[in-house]
């Protein structure tokens, strides 16, 4: 029976064996190769996906402001007085507003609370709650809101007259404001 002699394991194989000395080293080797092949893929794809992600951010997913059309304005209602103790007249008119609000992104819209305001030469005369809500991507969402018009507001200012007598034409201007997020694969949110 042969016995083989004890050695230290950091003395080098002898040469009697060469073909284990080869094997051993090639099979480490493989092994450091075959890991740091795996790292640079998990390196490569996390800096894919970091990259992907940024570029659709900044191009499909990039928040645009919602798009707000008044489709038709009607007066429902309208209140005339004088108060002669005062020497005031007091007008007061109701509106029926139908909007449309667009969500152009490629993703919900949360919304809060608004308003739409109604204004006569840089003056506001209305005013218009608009309750919280969600739209979807791409999505029309129809509302139907009562405006109260301050109209003792429109008699007070000088070109009121000059308006209604020479054309019968007010110029009024419709703005509504809505302020809300965009959440963007629950990565980013966007105000």
């Amino acid at each position: 029976m042969e016995v083989e002699p004890f050695r230290n394991k950091t003395e080098k194989p002898s040469m009697d064996h060469p073909h284990a000395t080869t094997s051993d080293a090639a099979r480490v080797l493989r092994k450091r190769r075959k890991r740091r092949n795996i790292c640079f893929g998990a390196i490569a794809l996390l800096v894919f996906i970091i990259i992907l992600i940024t570029i659709l951010a900044f191009t499909v997913f990039k928040a645009k402001r919602p798009v707000t059309t008044v489709d038709s304005v009607s007066l429902s209602d309208l209140n005339f007085s004088v108060d002669l103790a005062r020497f005031r007249v007091l007008l007061n008119a109701t509106l029926d507003v139908d909007l449309s609000i667009k969500n152009p992104n490629k993703v919900g819209f949360k919304y809060r609370d608004s308003n739409a305001q109604l204004n006569y030469r840089g003056q506001q005369i209305g005013e218009a709650p608009i309750p919280a809500g969600k739209i979807s991507a791409d999505q029309t969402v129809p509302m139907n809101l009562t405006l109260t018009v301050m109209a003792d507001r429109l008699i007070y200012n000088s070109r009121f007259f000059s308006d209604v007598t020479t054309g019968g034409v007010l110029p009024l201007y419709a703005v509504t404001r809505i302020s809300g997020k965009v959440n963007v694969m629950n990565l980013f949110k966007i105000q």
